[in-house]
């Protein structure tokens, strides 16, 4: 039996499986509840858009936030 054709289906314990890594990388990036990265990231991500919106809102219609607001 050759090197080449050894069975290396069976993972050996110094190599990791992908499940393990896939389950550690999945906990990273999952949505959880409460004050965490994730929450941070979308919060800034959706705050980004909402003031690009904004602009753009006043680019167009030529008025401002508080003539939108009736001041």
């Amino acid at each position: 039996m050759t090197a080449d054709s050894q069975d290396t289906s069976t993972p050996t314990s110094d190599t990791p499986t992908t499940e393990a890594a896939s389950a550690t990388e999945t906990a990273e990036k999952a949505p959880s509840f409460g004050w965490n990265t994730y929450a941070e990231r979308i919060n800034g991500r959706f705050a980004m858009i909402g003031f690009v919106a904004l602009l753009l809102l006043e680019l167009i219609t030529r008025q401002d936030f508080f003539t939108w607001l009736g001041f």
